[in-house]
């Protein structure tokens, strides 16, 4: 079963394309995003790596945590799942005017 994983503290110059190819040293990857900016399509320093199995992420995870990509020490981890938010549109309804 795929384990996605984050990747943070990401240089602005890093592309998919980089971090593919350093985590296909440790295992399969069967995805990776950087996550953008809407406005500016500039890197937010953070991204996603799935691996193809639990083992595999874990070996990214002891072997390139703290590893120099693009001048900068990346970090991680296991990814924790997104926690559901409210549409924004709907905390605006609520607010009370006075």
């Amino acid at each position: 079963m795929p384990t996605r994983l984050y990747v943070g503290n990401l240089s602005y110059a890093t592309t998919e394309a980089t971090l593919s190819d350093l985590f296909q040293t440790v295992g399969e990857v069967v995805s990776v995003s950087i996550v953008t900016d809407r406005m500016t399509g500039q890197s937010r320093g953070f991204g996603f790596v799935e691996m193809a199995d639990y083992q595999a992420a874990q070996n990214a995870i002891n072997q390139l945590n703290g590893r120099m990509v693009d001048g900068r020490s990346i970090r991680v981890a296991e990814a924790r799942p997104q926690e559901a938010r409210e549409p924004r549109g709907e905390r605006r309804r609520e607010r009370r005017r006075y």
